[in-house]
């Protein structure tokens, strides 16, 4: 490994962040998303806690963060596609 001081020095200082601008969706809830919006579109609405009902009854996920995750992506793609 190469020893990078000035970066070491920067980090530790906390003057660099390396946390991403924005939320990152992995592709596993990206497909689940487009299937849930392809197969059920007419279902959803745009109210995040009326979706969330909706996606427990549709799909099977095993955690309630990557449910809550689904289920406000769902609730973005529906507000997208209804303004167009």
């Amino acid at each position: 490994m190469i020893n990078k001081p000035y970066f070491n020095n920067i980090y530790k200082q906390g003057t660099i962040s390396l946390d991403p601008m924005g939320r990152i969706k992995t592709k596993a809830a990206k497909r689940i998303t487009e299937e849930l919006v392809d197969n059920h579109f007419d279902d959803f609405t745009e109210d995040f806690d009326q979706n969330k009902a909706i996606v427990e009854k549709h799909a099977e996920i095993s955690s309630k963060k990557l449910r809550n995750i689904i289920t406000g992506y769902v609730t973005r793609r529906v507000k997208s596609r209804e303004t167009l």
